[in-house]
């Protein structure tokens, strides 16, 4: 295995070495507003300080998404995952489709396939580096379905899945938006519930959920809440009571709000949603667009149009090792951009959340560049034979 240790010019190197796929890039103003002067940090999230961050947060995420009229952000203890069993209990009826196309949506799917109620836990499957869609079906009356998959940076259309509730329909659409909701635009009204956790886009840590919930889902989430036993960490119905009130259930943690708040701001400040959009776009096109230029590196996901705006996954050629490749970024201070644990493909996952600079992807490029011309995971492998060898070949660096 090649591999050299010499170290990468300071002057190709990025500002900033963080693209890591969650928890993702922390700006410098979200973690000071967590020190700053008058900062709630340490006091009850009961009290008018810490509402008022929530409050601050719900009404920022209402105006960034253009909710509907009727829809609510609701916060919870937890995260995703957490989520994922919630929606089992308080909002799956009788009868579900997910579409799975990757590790978190095969997640969700099984969180719903276990539960006793549910006479027929559908899956619609696509094999990895490509998309599932749901298909609209008879007596199906919850869709959930990922917009964006974190392990395989495969993207999916936002889209409602048969007509909306408000037409008399008792089918919901929910999306897990947990690694996009903040880098693309979205239209609401085709989701039910649009939830995600806050480490991605929104670059702070874990252990919160949040949603934008229509009317339909809220109605659905109060009579299920009512006609079920529901444990009070993943009752819905409790969750919306004291979102209403601007806290969660539980003490949360109060830095998670506080560096959640400052990025929505900073959102708004820059443009909203469009301009984080043009943010990924600029940075996804890089990524891209180097990696079909190389003869070593090719986009995992084949259809440009199913490509992740917000994660980049990208194979190496087997001459090269790309996790030695991202050993040696580390060393240099480039750091997370090792594929997703499962998948076990010679790649790197490259994180373009909004807050991840393109001077700094494009700098990223350079150094991989850098990298590989200098040897660094070229692999030793079989060369062809020459006549004088008798046909037995030799192994030799490449």
């Amino acid at each position: 295995m090649g591999g050299m240790t010499e170290k990468i010019p300071a002057s190709l190197l990025p500002a900033d070495g963080r693209f890591g796929s969650g928890p993702s890039k922390v700006r410098d103003a979200q973690l000071a507003a967590i020190t700053a002067f008058g900062s709630p940090m340490g006091t009850s999230h009961r009290q008018a300080a810490v509402r008022g961050v929530v409050a601050e947060i719900q009404e920022g995420l209402a105006e960034l998404f253009g909710a509907p009229e009727g829809y609510e952000v609701l916060l919870g203890n937890g995260g995703a995952s957490l989520l994922w069993d919630a929606i089992a209990f308080c909002v799956a009826e009788r009868r579900t489709q997910t579409a799975v196309f990757g590790e978190f949506s095969g997640k969700a799917a099984k969180a719903v396939a276990k539960v006793p109620w549910i006479g027929d836990a559908e899956v619609v499957e696509a094999p990895v580096g490509s998309v599932a869609a749901c298909i609209e079906r008879d007596g199906v009356d919850t869709y959930l379905y990922p917009h964006n998959e974190t392990s395989t940076g495969a993207v999916s259309q936002v889209r409602r899945v048969g007509p909306a509730p408000a037409t008399g329909a008792d089918a919901l659409t929910l999306v897990d938006a947990t690694s996009i909701a903040g880098g693309a635009t979205v239209d609401l009204a085709e989701t039910d519930m649009y939830y995600f956790s806050p480490q991605k886009c929104f670059g702070a840590d874990g252990g919160l959920w949040i949603s934008l919930a229509s009317p339909a889902a809220l109605e659905r989430i109060e009579r299920l809440g009512a006609e079920r036993w529901v444990p009070d960490i993943l009752n819905l119905q409790l969750a919306a009571k004291n979102s209403r009130k601007n806290q969660t259930l539980n003490t949360p943690a109060l830095a998670t709000l506080l560096m959640v708040a400052g990025q929505v701001r900073w959102m708004l400040a820059e443009g909203g949603l469009e301009a984080m959009e043009a943010r990924t776009a600029a940075s996804s096109l890089a990524v891209y667009s180097w990696a079909e230029a190389r003869d070593f590196a090719a986009p995992f996901v084949e259809r440009a149009e199913d490509r992740s705006p917000v994660v980049a996954t990208i194979d190496f050629d087997d001459a090269v090792d790309a996790s030695e490749i991202s050993r040696f970024l580390r060393e240099n201070g480039i750091v997370d951009i090792d594929p997703y644990r499962s998948l076990g493909r010679n790649q790197l996952r490259i994180g373009m959340f909004p807050a991840v600079e393109l001077a700094d992807v494009e700098a990223l490029l350079a150094c991989i560049d850098w990298a590989v011309a200098r040897g660094v995971g070229r692999r030793r492998v079989l060369a062809p034979a020459r006549p004088q060898d008798s046909g037995t070949g030799q192994l030799s660096s490449v």
